[in-house]
């Protein structure tokens, strides 16, 4: 029997325990006799717990999940034998029994979802809608490395089983970070904090999730170690454990925010980190890393920080052979520190690659916090030790880092990671807003102030194109931070002049704008000017010759660098918006436009925030670009032409045009061009408005840099 609620309907609830003479059915998960939990998560979600009654746990830890304090159930059984309902927060829930079954609906009687648990596998299936489902983490299915440039790429993630393997891989997505959180455009969002699940979405009405089985630990240690690194802890897992969220999702900004309050607001970043990174790879010495700054100078190429990459990952870099934390002599032939500070007279930050130790060689797993808390074992797995290694660097100058590798941590690991990174610095320098940038992440990241990169993709048209898609379904799941190596990881043929441009300009709207790659002198943007492309890191696999000399390369990189800083006013204030509201940067076209199918499908342009719609170019030699325009008025950014939405425009383009068009009733400030954030501009910010409709813009400002803003320190000014 199917029920259906309505306003002012309600059924009693059962008690736990049932009445003399009945035959209620025990509640059972994996075969074991158990219990159901529901209770309020939000004011628009509930948390559903199922355990066994030998579990003594009220709920399985999960280090994705903020430690709060929770409501008791509004819903609580062993046993059922008919449907109930009752009314938890903002939803309305019914349970039905043979077989175990949870609806969730609103208010105004609309079905949410229908859940329905297998006693016996621990399998939870529920309805997949007719509409896509995104979200689900960072990256994409495994790709055929002769046949990718060819294979259909994936936004919407319904048509497919998904395996949920946290992974490297290269080609068009990138590395594999995912995330049972599950966005129905429809209305809906499922997240399985507890257990590690695969998710079948493969064609049909409903969609399944199958609790991850691990494999035999009697094989080959390096075969197990792959088969089960990014996945919890094996020796916590306790079978017939679940721990899941249901959410509305008819409005996505309340659902961006429940899902932020669950899992930790964004900590805001400084603002240099959203200034451009300039990554490099085999060094020459100490005078080369400032003869490179000074070029930006000299070019008046806005620049915020460098980053350099490890030896053993390029055949010399910053350090001695990674893992290290020992300055390379061959490069730093004065101290380090005089170089450090010499680049930040250059007002730029130092940012550097850092490896882990592996388990037998220091650091058998990451435990603890920063400060210590009551109980922690203080041995060398615990992060304020392994912390300690770092000291010389920050007293050298070293302002942030780039956590590579790290593969074989579990996944509780991984979290523990980012939060090394920002409890760390913080202990060592109080009220310095920390910054780093992983390859691997998982929801719950945000709140320790870690970035995550797509890894090490390659370097193609057809990349380009998912890299959008990736960062999106990221976005939606995953953290609000995220970026690409611009211009893709490793070179080929295809990596051309005009290919980084096209790339260059995506990443200026992307929260990190970061270029790095092998064979990086190509990485720079004028390096496409220059006579040689510098080491050679790909064997034959590298750009053509007849590619370089190339200057109209530079212009069009400067040209999106100062756009990007002109900007600033506006992306810091998204920045402050991720941290208050859970809404992300890089928008799928799905959070402000539920309703039109067209814009929840379209996967290869978004909004950077409410008002900016941006379409990246992604195909070679492309003279115009389709893009398509939601309800309402838009204004070209570059000729300020008015186009009238609910339709797809054609835009022509060249190569230093990139489609942008804003929202009629946007209100965007715009400030003079800097060459790095922090640096003082005589000129004002300009407020564009643009009409023919109503718009509000909320300018937020503050120091950019301490941790006052937690403490309300900052200003905000609306305007409308």
């Amino acid at each position: 029997m199917r029920l259906r609620l309505n306003h002012g309907f309600a059924v009693a609830l059962a008690l736990l325990a049932p009445s003399a003479g009945s035959h209620a059915a025990e509640i059972r998960s994996a075969g074991q006799p158990a219990r159901l939990d529901i209770r309020l998560a939000g004011d628009h979600s509930i948390r559903i717990t199922l355990r066994p009654l030998s579990y003594g746990q009220e709920f399985p830890f999960s280090p994705s999940l903020v430690e709060r304090r929770w409501p008791a159930p509004a819903i609580s059984l062993r046993e059922i034998d008919a449907p109930l309902s009752r009314r938890v927060g903002g939803l309305q829930v019914t349970v039905r029994p043979n077989p175990l079954a949870v609806a969730v609906w609103r208010v105004d009687g609309t079905r949410i979802t229908d859940l329905t648990f297998d006693p016996d596998t621990g399998n939870v299936s529920f309805t997949q809608g007719n509409r896509p489902i995104l979200g689900m983490g960072e990256g994409g299915p495994r790709m055929d490395p002769k046949t990718w440039r060819e294979q259909q790429l994936e936004f919407d993630r319904r048509g497919r089983f998904h395996e949920m393997v946290p992974r490297w891989q290269a080609q068009a997505y990138g590395s594999r970070n995912p995330v049972p959180l599950l966005v129905g455009t429809e209305g809906w969002g499922l997240y399985v904090a507890t257990p590690w699940v695969q998710v079948d979405l493969t064609p049909g009405e409903r969609g399944v999730f199958l609790p991850w089985k691990p494999p035999d630990a009697g094989q080959d240690q390096r075969t197990y170690t792959a088969q089960i690194q990014g996945r919890p802890p094996v020796d916590g897992i306790v079978s017939g454990v679940l721990d899941m969220f249901v959410f509305d999702a008819r409005d996505p900004a309340v659902f961006m925010k429940e899902v932020s309050l669950l899992t930790g607001s964004a900590a805001m970043p400084p603002k240099w980190s959203l200034g451009f990174m300039q990554s490099h790879r085999t060094l020459e010495d100490e005078n080369q890393l400032i003869r490179i700054v000074d070029t930006f100078r000299e070019k008046k190429m806005p620049l915020d920080s460098v980053v350099y990459l490890g030896t053993g990952f390029c055949p010399r870099g910053w350090n001695t052979k990674q893992p290290s934390f020992t300055f390379n002599p061959e490069v730093f032939k004065r101290d380090p520190g005089q170089t450090i500070a010499d680049l930040h007279q250059r007002n730029v930050k130092v940012i550097v690659h850092i490896v882990p130790w592996g388990r037998d060689e220091g650091l058998p797993t990451l435990q603890g916090t920063i400060p210590p808390a009551a109980g922690e074992p203080l041995n060398e797995s615990h992060i304020l030790n392994y912390w300690k290694q770092h000291l010389p660097l920050i007293g050298a100058g070293i302002d942030a880092f780039w956590p590579d590798e790290g593969d074989w941590f579990n996944l509780f690991e991984r979290i523990k990671r980012h939060q090394l990174y920002y409890q760390g610095p913080i202990s060592t320098t109080p009220n310095v807003r920390p910054w780093s940038l992983h390859r691997n992440g998982y929801i719950g990241v945000a709140r320790w102030g870690g970035w995550v990169w797509s890894g090490d993709t390659d370097s193609a048209w057809r990349t380009l194109e998912g890299q959008i898609m990736v960062g999106l379904n990221h976005s939606l799941s995953l953290s609000p931070y995220w970026g690409s190596d611009t211009g893709g990881f490793y070179p080929n043929a295809e990596l051309t002049g005009e290919l980084y441009a096209r790339w260059f300009q995506f990443s200026s709207f992307t929260p990190s704008f970061r270029s790095h790659g092998r064979t990086w002198w190509t990485r720079l943007p004028w390096g496409w000017g220059l006579s040689e492309m510098g080491p050679l890191e790909n064997g034959r696999n590298n750009p053509l010759p007849s590619e370089l000399n190339n200057p109209a390369i530079e212009p069009v990189c400067r040209k999106y660098a100062e756009l990007r800083y002109q900007l600033l006013p506006y992306t810091y204030s998204l920045a402050s918006e991720a941290t208050g509201t859970g809404m992300p940067l890089m928008r799928a076209l799905w959070l402000h436009y539920p309703d039109d199918p067209h814009a929840v499908e379209n996967g290869r342009e978004y909004l950077w925030g409410r008002d900016l719609l941006i379409a990246p170019v992604y195909e070679k030699g492309a003279k115009s670009r389709e893009v398509y325009l939601p309800r309402g008025d838009w204004f070209d950014w570059w000729t300020n032409h008015k186009e009238a939405g609910g339709r797809s425009v054609s835009r022509q383009v060249d190569l230093a045009t990139m489609p942008i068009y804003v929202r009629a009733g946007a209100i965007i400030p715009v400030d003079p061009v800097r060459q790095y954030t922090s640096q003082p501009v005589d000129g004002p910010t300009t407020i564009r408005i643009y009409g023919g409709a109503n718009g509000q813009f909320t300018l937020y400002e503050d120091d950019g840099y301490s941790l006052d803003y937690l403490q309300g320190k900052a200003v905000w000014t609306r305007m409308m």
